[in-house]
């Protein structure tokens, strides 16, 4: 749909080049990204502890495609790829396709590592990524509830990774790269900047905007976490999330009975899928690449499989595959590079989440949340509420941030109703959050990002609107626009 421009009253000059930015080429994604030759990379320095400004320091890897019309440049825009831990160096590349000519002539696309993660000075907790067990690292629990082997998988994780970036951990948290996007936009010359992120980056995208309130432009969070229940509380609303999200599924597949043959409603294809864990669970069944599909790694599977509709008919085909046999479908992994720990992805998620805010160290605290969990929310076996090496980790060197409704009216919260990773729920906290800062649109979907180039709805034209000319849409709600879904060339972040 084509977005009527209004005026732009006032535009930012192009930046200049920094003295401490050397652009040259960019290296190889580390995810399945397209590329674009246009894009340019540099590194940027800054402090490891903002609280010790001339002490050690670390390297931030930053891309941008600059705008082909300097006369409509109106500044920067920033992405980041959520998480916690996802490589967003090559987002620029991925965003040309996706959006349309009256925002790409605007901006120059901004995209960068987080600090500890990727091409920026990455953290590591020394495990190769088969030592870390899809199953383990999302904690489910046994399948009659104990978390005892949790327990020792996360004590353990928090060993190794205090052994092998002790000195760095700490410093990983999201104020802190929130105060790396503000040296960002310094060494680009620019007073304002503004922001497209969802999941973790909407998370992210709200403590930059309490920190540098006046130093955002046109912000945009999608997806979004519940800032005041970070992290043990966000993590226990992923069963009730999961559980909310099952009925798209189930009614996906039950329309597909006579191929599937996992039942021909959707409570048939329920009953299906906890006969199927439960023999799992006995039983695993052997593939190629994941090794065993026990009942946890068939929900861990199905979990990550949920977070969109185009990614249905894989779920369709490990469930197949589980109960029956046949071709394996492949499980698609990061693109790996030398210079870049394996486990750098895992080692940053538990940096950040653990670095936040304290999580509670009695076990019993995650036996008690798992054992009326699963009750509740059977889906996923009370996984949401059980133990992560936070648990096990150093205290925080600085509390939360406080995100409030302080600063500009100029957030646009966009979020659909039965996400699996980031319910509603969560985005309503959000919402509570920032106040009268923000304005939010609602839409009849449980993917993970309303925001979504595959089945735009109202939160696609809005966004783009927004960034386009300056008019933020006020509170709405909606469904999917209808047709076909379309190329989603952020497929590969969406678990």
């Amino acid at each position: 749909m084509t977005v009527v421009l209004a005026a732009v009253t006032v535009l930012a000059p192009q930046a200049s080049a920094q003295p401490g930015l050397a652009w040259t080429k960019c290296p190889p994604s580390l995810l399945p990204l397209p590329d674009d030759p246009r894009m340019q990379c540099a590194k940027l320095r800054v402090p490891l502890d903002y609280r010790a400004p001339s002490g050690k320091t670390i390297e931030i890897a930053i891309s941008r495609i600059a705008t082909a019309k300097p006369g409509l440049r109106r500044g920067i825009l920033l992405h980041n790829g959520g998480g916690p831990g996802v490589p967003s160096l090559h987002l620029t590349a991925a965003y040309t396709q996706i959006y349309p000519p009256e925002v790409l002539d605007r901006y120059d696309l901004i995209g960068f590592d987080p600090r500890g993660i990727g091409y920026s000075t990455p953290v590591t907790c020394g495990r190769a990524p088969e030592q870390i067990p899809m199953d383990l690292f999302i904690p489910f629990p046994a399948p009659d509830g104990s978390i005892d082997r949790n327990v020792e998988f996360a004590k353990a994780m928090a060993r190794d990774c205090q052994a092998r970036s002790g000195d760095v951990l700490p410093y990983i948290t999201t104020a802190n790269t929130a105060r790396d996007m503000d040296r960002i936009r310094v060494a680009l010359g620019e007073s304002k900047l503004s922001y497209n992120s969802g999941s973790y980056g909407s998370y992210l995208g709200a403590v930059y905007a309490t920190l540098f309130a006046n130093r955002t432009d046109r912000v945009i969070i999608d997806s979004n976490i519940d800032p005041a229940k970070v992290w043990t509380g966000q993590w226990n609303m992923l069963d009730v999330a999961n559980e909310l999200r099952f009925p798209d599924l189930a009614k996906f597949l039950a329309e597909r009975d006579s191929e599937l043959h996992f039942g021909a409603t959707p409570a048939e294809v329920r009953k299906s899928y906890f006969d199927l864990v439960a023999r799992l669970d006995a039983k695993p069944v052997a593939h190629p690449e994941i090794g065993p599909i026990t009942g946890n790694v068939l929900r861990a599977l199905t979990r990550a499989y949920m977070y969109h509709t185009l990614q249905f008919p894989e779920v369709a085909r490990f469930w197949v595959f589980a109960d029956r046999g046949g071709v394996a479908p492949k499980n698609i992994k990061s693109l790996a590079q030398p210079n870049v720990p394996g486990d750098n992805q895992t080692a940053a998620l538990l940096a950040v989440t653990c670095g936040d805010s304290p999580a509670p160290k009695d076990i019993r605290f995650y036996q008690r949340g798992v054992a009326v969990n699963r009750v509740k929310y059977p889906v996923m076996n009370g996984m949401g509420a059980n133990i992560w090496p936070c648990a096990f980790w150093r205290d925080p060197v600085e509390p939360p941030v406080r995100v409030t409704n302080k600063g500009p009216s100029n957030i646009l919260m966009v979020q659909t109703l039965r996400d699996p990773a980031t319910p509603y729920v969560s985005a309503l906290g959000m919402r509570q959050a920032l106040g009268r800062r923000a304005t939010m649109i609602t839409v009849d979907s449980g993917n993970h990002g309303a925001y979504d180039p595959a089945t735009p709805s109202c939160a696609t034209r809005g966004v783009h609107s927004y960034l386009a000319t300056g008019t933020r849409p006020g509170d709405q709600f909606c469904g999917p626009d209808p047709g076909p879904a379309r190329p989603n060339p952020l497929a590969t972040l969406l678990r």
